[in-house]
This record gives C-alpha cells, sequence and structure tokens, in this order.
C-alpha cells in the first residue's frame, strides 16, 4: 500500500488542496484511494461530501476517530496533517507514510518557518535512517515574480543531514482553478483539460517523482 504524508506545520501552505488532487489524481488512475483527514475542521472530507455521484471512489476517514483505520484492498493512501504539527505528532504521522510532501509557499513568515519544520523533521530517525522519504512543492506562486524566484532558490538550496539535498520536486500555480474545482468536489485532472492544461504541466514534475523509486524507502 503506498502512502503519501501531506505535511507543514504552518497553516496556510495549501496542505489539503494538495492533499485531494493528489486523491483525485490517483482514483482517475483506477486506484483504490483512501483521504485520510487529520485536520479538527475536516476541509478534505467536506471536499469528499461535494463529490458527484460517478466520479471515480475516494474513501474518506477521520484521522482523529479512535481506531481509525483504511479499508483493506486500498492502493495508495493519501494523509492530510493539520497545522501546528510538531513534536510527537509528527513522528506519528511520519511512521504512516513512505512519502512526505512539503508545500512551501513563498512569503518570508512562510519560508522562515519552513526552514524550522525542515530542520525539525529531518533530525528523525525515520528520516535520516531513509524510512520515509521527503521533498518539498513550492506551492501557490505567481509564475515569474520576485517570490516565485525566491522561494525556488530557499528550496533549491535546502539540505538533509549529512549534505544531501532534500528534493525540490515542483512548483504549483496559484491558480482559481483549484477552487473552481474543489467546490465542485472535484479535482483538477477532472475538469476541461483546455482550462487547466498549464496547472497539470506544473504537476507532472510532482507525479513523476511520486512515481520514482527515490520517492519510497528502499
Amino acid at each position: 500500500m503506498r502512502s503519501i504524508l501531506v505535511m507543514n506545520a504552518k497553516g496556510g501552505s495549501g496542505k489539503t488542496t494538495l492533499s485531494i488532487n493528489l486523491a483525485s489524481y490517483y482514483a482517475i488512475e483506477g486506484y483504490e484511494v483512501a483521504l485520510v483527514d487529520y485536520d479538527p475542521q475536516y476541509c478534505a472530507l467536506d471536499w469528499l461530501e461535494n463529490r458527484p455521484e460517478g466520479r471515480p471512489k475516494i474513501t474518506g476517514i477521520e484521522g482523529l476517530q479512535k481506531g481509525a483505520r483504511v479499508p483493506r484492498g486500498t492502493e495508495i493512501v493519501i494523509l492530510d496533517a493539520p497545522a501546528a504539527t510538531h513534536g510527537r505528532q509528527v513522528t506519528e504521522l511520519l511512521s504512516r507514510a513512505q512519502t512526505c510532501i512539503i508545500p512551501v509557499i513563498p512569503s518570508a513568515i512562510d519560508l522562515n518557518a519552513a526552514a524550522r519544520f525542515i530542520d525539525e523533521i529531518t533530525e528523525l530517525g525515520r528520516v535520516l535512517n531513509r524510512k520515509v522519504r521527503v521533498a518539498s512543492v513550492a506551492n501557490r506562486i505567481r509564475e515569474n515574480s520576485p517570490g516565485h524566484f525566491e522561494i525556488e532558490e530557499f528550496l533549491e538550496s535546502t539540505k538533509l543531514p549529512g549534505g544531501r539535498k532534500l528534493p525540490f520536486v515542483a512548483c504549483l500555480r496559484n491558480s482559481i482553478n483549484y477552487s473552481h474545482a474543489a467546490d465542485r468536489g472535484l479535482g483538477i485532472w477532472e475538469i476541461a483539460p483546455s482550462k487547466v492544461a498549464h496547472d497539470l504541466e506544473m504537476w507532472a514534475p510532482l507525479i513523476s517523482w511520486l512515481s520514482s523509486r527515490g520517492s519510497r524507502p528502499a
């Protein structure tokens, strides 16, 4: 079973948007998908409630519910972490994942917060021992803006303990297409291709990395 965690302690980084679109992608590719929502506001599960009948199924799970488990036969699990995640909760969430994606948005406050969070998780045993693979994504960027280039430079230069580079795998733009799709319980993969062609191009490197052996523990 493939397990992908989307996590950043800083609120507003777009974790749920990333999570629901990953779930949508894998569902339309024909996988049995579960979306586990650990946020007390359950925004990802609200999205699922709006999902139209006839769309590829995604099973929603309240991650904070005691004894919550994914159904048998699940092939892909997307874990949507809450904001303000630190300490023991980080360790527990990482123990459930093969891959952790950290979305970061281009502001000075968010870059500083991301630096502290990356420092925190990369010192943990599962990351040091490569039992979970971690990568970053620049999220909600405005293309060719100063913030775009600043966040790329920051994420390109971020390193793991021992000098290994933290993979920086994609830039996703600040697009109205995400909210238009989410309002209908859809991912951007499920609306008119002519409207989202550029967004899907920007997703391609992330999907490619997630499909690679380097995104999973050895």
